[in-house]
């Protein structure tokens, strides 16, 4: 199972999480689906922490996607006013009948090869990147002990781009919930952290959930980084190294077009799907969206919503 469907973990991130299982007409189980509930402002707001996990062989996009819509009537019996979007780690494959839906996509890497695939499949100037970090002196290190100073970074390098990040008590418990499934990775060079991530990960998946840098870093430094993870990770038997979340299409030139290709450089290969929400109860969920488009300018849903015509006619 992914980290993020742990009761640890959901009971670290909220006080109300549970499970919604798929059951056929037999009564067999053919899919679980976490969430989470949050309040605030008074509005109960369930979340996914993970796409639906089938169970069975022949869980089709169908038969998801009566699932979900069904999902939605159980939130609705448990007091859900609104179901945001999921964590960026979250790519379904469908949505329910009724929700406001957006394509998202997030790079991966099958870990299930050999090293020497794995280097191969870095782009060349990227691997040239990583041999110039390791000549310079660029030295990988983990452990919990970083978990300050990466907070700052990461919190500094979200503030660049203009967005809010979590307090430093909000990332303790998220780590306390993943325990020994958590794990933070630094590259320094003497003597400074100028890049780290923050992982978390099962046998199913390692997902590099939050990451940051200095302003200036050394030259493949990240770059770096990820590599040590990926050959860390294959070496313990997890399967599948996710980058978590990625736009589909994004405009050229921009950051989140460089991200794309940062991923992708690294041999990561585009898995596409979709993020939504649903307005379960619309006077409460009118509420939320005009707060989360004043503060941020809307969600990842808003911002993607108008490429959906052009990403299903390609599909």
């Amino acid at each position: 199972m992914p980290i993020f469907a742990s009761e640890p973990f959901l009971k670290a991130v909220s006080d109300e999480y549970g499970w919604i299982g798929g059951v056929d007409e037999s009564g067999s189980l053919r899919c679980i689906l976490p969430f989470t509930l949050i309040r605030e402002m008074g509005i109960r707001m369930a979340r996914f922490r993970v796409e639906t996990i089938p169970l069975v062989e022949g869980f089709d996009v169908e038969e998801e996607r009566l699932f979900l819509t069904k999902a939605v009537e159980y939130l609705q019996s448990y007091s859900a006013d609104i179901i945001i979007p999921a964590t960026t780690n979250t790519i379904f494959r469908t949505f329910p009948v009724g929700a406001d839906a957006a394509p998202y996509g997030s790079y991966t890497i099958d870990l299930c090869q050999p090293e020497e695939a794995l280097w191969r499949g870095i782009d060349r100037i990227t691997r040239q990147n990583i041999n110039t970090a390791q000549k310079g002196g660029v030295c990988i290190c983990s452990g919990i002990e970083n978990l300050e100073v990466s907070y700052v970074l990461i919190r500094d390098t979200f503030r660049r781009s203009k967005l809010p990040f979590m307090s430093l008590e909000s990332l303790k418990r998220f780590l306390i919930g993943l325990g020994e499934n958590g794990k933070i990775m630094a590259a320094n060079y003497r003597g400074i952290m100028h890049s780290c991530v923050l992982f978390a990960f099962s046998e199913y998946s390692a997902y590099a959930v939050y990451g940051g840098n200095i302003a200036d870093q050394y030259q493949g430094a990240n770059k770096l980084l990820h590599w040590e993870a990926i050959r860390f990770f294959r070496s313990t038997g997890v399967k599948r190294y996710d980058f978590v979340g990625a736009r589909i299409d994004p405009e050229k030139g921009s950051k989140q077009d460089a991200l794309s290709s940062f991923k992708k450089h690294l041999g990561g290969k585009l898995r596409q799907g979709y993020m939504w929400k649903y307005p379960i109860r619309p006077m409460r969920s009118l509420a939320y969206t005009l707060g989360v488009r004043v503060f941020r300018g809307g969600d990842i849903v808003d911002h993607e919503r108008h490429k959906m015509e052009t990403y299903r006619a390609l599909q």
